[in-house]
């Protein structure tokens, strides 16, 4: 008997050491999450195409520090200019009519987007007729598994605009300039007008077009709501800090009802500051929201160490789910999302986060539960604490540095 009940220890004790490693690639990987923003813009003479990538991206995948300082300096960018509008080139395509489209170099500059620096890339295409499909591939990272990408697409016309997110396996945009529908009684704008909207393009793949399903015909996948929902689930999964942070809230010895307090009050700072910081009534500087996350992963971490039962966690919780909320909001910056449309896109992403989070808690709480119930729990929970500390240490260190 005693040999089973060590055998069941023993076990218990790899799981949950193993689960700490098997939530933190981000160490290994030192950049989990890439984002870039492409702005498209329809004018009556030409076509303009922005498309930013953040600055690692653009170091990790072009060899182009030349000091190697680990930073991209305006001497760099300047002379290696070629070089990366050339990967740009070679990572994505625009078509039109289902013919290449050769974009002209317009520039190439520093960009801020949430305190962070991007690369931005200028190209001039010729001007998309009514009628004509166009379609934007993005092949950036697909074939990187390690890397939870995602480029947030909007097309302007005049006051118009569309959006889509482009990420996972879901790299393409296909959209028909059309002519906008106008009002009876309003005049019908000219076929060379720069008020040509993409907004109210026929048919968009992945479409955040805003047309409503019995119009349109658009299927679920095909809504604004549901790339902003996909786009949360994506981010929360590549947020190896996050996961890390919701595992060491989970492992103290809590009740149902402490559990369904502190996951409540996660929810609702998130939820609450996540709003706000797109909304720019709170801004702190990234370098300060990312320590302070990599921080909470300590200080729960600690808790779990030197206290067998844990008190007052939804309060904890509650305070460090505010900085949180900023980091989650980080990703969507960059976005101009129509005003009309912010809360329905802010409530679909952040409902795409919750609902990755309660899967996760879901398969956790019932095995913790259990494990609760022998005695080598604690003994446990301070051996895998111990790793999820040094993984944040480990961020803390290099988010400061």
């Amino acid at each position: 008997m005693n040999k089973i009940l060590k055998s069941r220890r023993f076990i218990l004790s790899l799981l949950f050491m193993t689960i700490p490693l098997m939530t933190m690639p981000g160490i290994a990987s030192a950049h989990p999450l890439s984002a870039s923003y492409t702005e498209i813009t329809f004018e009556q003479n030409q076509t303009k195409l922005d498309f930013s990538l953040d600055e690692l991206s653009v170091l990790e995948k072009v060899d182009v520090d030349t000091n190697g300082d680990g930073k991209l300096d305006q001497n760099e960018l300047t002379a290696n200019r070629a070089t990366i509008i050339h990967f740009i080139e070679d990572s994505m395509y625009l078509e039109v009519g289902q013919q290449d489209q050769a974009g002209e170099d317009a520039g190439i500059e520093f960009s801020k987007k949430n305190d962070m620096t991007y690369v931005t890339v200028h190209f001039i295409y010729p001007a998309v007729p009514y009628g004509q499909t166009v379609h934007l591939n993005d092949g950036l990272y697909s074939n990187d598994n390690n890397t939870n990408y995602a480029n947030l697409l909007v097309a302007k016309s005049g006051s118009d605009v569309s959006q889509a997110i482009l990420t996972g396996k879901d790299r393409d945009w296909t959209m028909i300039h059309t002519e906008p529908q106008v009002e009876q009684g309003q005049a019908a704008p000219a076929q060379d007008s720069p008020s040509a909207a993409a907004a109210n393009a026929s048919q968009s793949q992945p479409s955040a077009t805003r047309e409503s399903a019995s119009k349109s015909g658009f299927s679920l996948e095909d809504s604004a709501w549901f790339s902003f929902f996909k786009l949360g689930m994506h981010h929360i999964l590549g947020g190896y800090d996050h996961l890390l942070f919701l595992l060491a809230l989970l492992l103290g010895r809590q009740t149902f009802k402490q559990y369904a307090a502190t996951i409540t009050a996660f929810t609702i700072a998130h939820s609450i500051t996540l709003t706000l910081t797109y909304l720019n009534v709170l801004h702190f500087p990234s370098t300060f929201i990312e320590s302070v996350i990599a921080f909470s992963i300590v200080y729960v971490a600690i808790e779990n160490i030197f206290f067998q039962k844990v008190r007052f966690r939804w309060l904890v919780t509650f305070a460090f789910g505010l900085i949180h909320g900023m980091g989650f909001a980080d990703i969507l910056l960059g976005m101009d999302i129509p005003k009309p449309y912010v809360a329905i896109d802010l409530a679909s992403f952040n409902i795409g986060i919750e609902i990755i989070q309660l899967c996760l808690i879901a398969l956790a709480v019932p095995v913790i539960r259990y494990a609760q119930r022998y005695k080598g729990y604690f003994r446990t929970v301070q051996a895998a604490s111990i790793l999820i500390a040094a993984a944040g240490a480990f961020w803390l260190c290099e988010r400061l540095l």
